[in-house]
């Protein structure tokens, strides 16, 4: 008789994925007072006809390594200003509700579109390519 060790169980997990072309916006260090600090960024989306394109803002966490990386790369042209068009891959969409606190709109309720940002599939920086990641990211999206 032989005996089998019976292995766990993955968790099953399902993905809700997001793939896009947007601008890079607010790059920025997040410090909260309970938990790790993190890498956060927000991406103008592009949607609807070229020639009246509308724009979808995503808040990010950046989880993925290599995103990182390349967002930690590219925030001197974040704070320059300059056009900063990405391919990217979101993850884990969720919404939330805040109320405006100033301007026009202050004292009614706004809806904030909350993701990761797993990876980049291409970057440009003022029209130019910036590096790109490695082939084994870019093979390795769904």
């Amino acid at each position: 008789m032989t005996s089998r060790q019976s292995t766990p169980e993955k968790p099953k997990y399902f993905d809700l994925d997001i793939h896009g072309i947007g601008y890079l916006n607010r790059v920025r260090e997040v410090t909260p007072e309970n938990g790790f600090p993190f890498l956060s960024v927000t991406i103008a989306a592009l949607r609807g006809p070229a020639d009246n394109v509308q724009h979808t803002h995503f808040e990010c966490v950046v989880v993925g390594e290599e995103a990182k990386d390349l967002v930690r790369q590219l925030l001197p042209a974040v704070e320059a200003d300059f056009k900063v068009l990405v391919g990217f891959h979101l993850s884990d969409l969720q919404a939330e509700t805040f109320i405006f606190k100033n301007g026009d709109r202050a004292g009614t309720t706004g809806i904030s579109l909350k993701s990761r940002l797993l990876r980049f599939q291409w970057i440009k920086v003022e029209g130019q390519p910036f590096p790109a990641p490695t082939a084994e990211t870019h093979n390795a999206v769904a």
